[in-house]
């Protein structure tokens, strides 16, 4: 008996989904983009105006935004390029790496806003707070619509690259915030001190969502097992399969977010039909894990190979 492999190839349906998601994203963070790039210009601008380093580090940030929803943008267009002789995966995987992106510039950013702030804390300049409230205020709105649009047309939850977008989206309406907050007690109490407080707030924030990205990010990237599934509940799901003795060099991994694959050897009993086994197990991965791009390799007890290194 030589080695049975089995992939599951009748998943059109789960495909047209999958890319259905897709577009969705892609939607989602074209509207996002464009509201982005405009309101960051009017905070700039703003910025300048009213002498507020809440509103340029906010314009700051959301120049970073409007560079990570482009460059996830980039991502989910570059990803559907087709799988060629030497990237046999396709593209997928640049979306990960624009998500780790995206999470460096999240640090990148609260560093320099940090590092402003500083310098302000011993003499607060004065600032134009009524200004720099309205603009915060459009900002925020902005930002509420841009992240609506994401939430509406897009996969936040599972989609990694999409979920850093999010989250700078999500780090510029919490800079707005702050900016409003900076304006009140600068208008009521002259407090100008305010300012560069609530920046450093809104950056030790930015570097939380930050620092989730670029985990995630890597998790990815070195191979691990997704988040969403327990790997011996995996094993112990195909070794409950009639006819199974043994399962061995078991790895799942992620491609991209939503796009996980599965390989394995199965220790299967000399009478047993090795093509009825690799279906159930099949069957079962789709079913219970929503595991479909799986390679299963059947042994029987002639079958001998050197332990793996992995």
């Amino acid at each position: 008996m030589g080695h049975s492999h089995g992939h599951d190839h009748s998943h059109h349906g789960h495909h047209h989904g999958f890319e259905e998601i897709r577009e969705g994203n892609k939607k989602g963070l074209l509207i996002a983009l464009i509201i982005t790039t405009g309101i960051m210009l009017l905070e700039f601008f703003g910025g300048l105006l009213t002498n507020s380093l809440a509103l340029l580090s906010d314009s700051g940030h959301m120049l970073s935004d409007a560079s990570s929803l482009f460059l996830s943008f980039l991502a989910i267009w570059f990803a559907t390029r087709p799988a060629s002789s030497s990237k046999t995966y396709g593209y997928y995987r640049f979306e990960i790496l624009a998500a780790l992106f995206n999470g460096v510039t999240l640090f990148v950013i609260a560093f320099f806003i940090i590092l402003e702030a500083i310098e302000r804390f011993s003499q607060p300049p004065a600032v134009s707070s009524g200004t720099m409230m309205i603009i915060a205020v459009i900002g925020l709105l902005a930002n509420m619509i841009s992240a609506l649009a994401l939430l509406r047309k897009g996969d936040v939850e599972g989609n990694v690259n999409l979920r850093s977008a999010y989250l700078h989206i999500l780090g510029d309406a919490l800079g707005s915030v702050g900016a409003i907050i900076a304006g009140c007690l600068m208008i009521f109490f002259k407090w100008y001190i305010a300012d560069p407080i609530i920046s450093v707030v809104v950056a030790l924030l930015i570097l939380k969502s930050g620092w989730g990205v670029i985990k995630t990010s890597i998790h990815i990237l070195m191979e691990g097992t997704p988040t969403t599934i327990n790997k011996e509940e995996v094993k112990k799901e195909l070794e409950g399969i009639a006819g199974v003795i043994d399962v061995h060099d078991l790895h799942i991994w992620t491609i991209t977010s939503g796009l996980d694959s599965l390989s394995c050897h199965l220790l299967i009993d000399d009478k047993s039909d090795s093509q009825v086994i690799l279906q159930v197990a099949i069957d079962r991965l789709k079913a219970k894990f929503n595991m479909e791009h799986t390679t299963i390799q059947i042994e029987k007890s002639q079958i001998r190979h050197d332990d793996m290194n992995v």
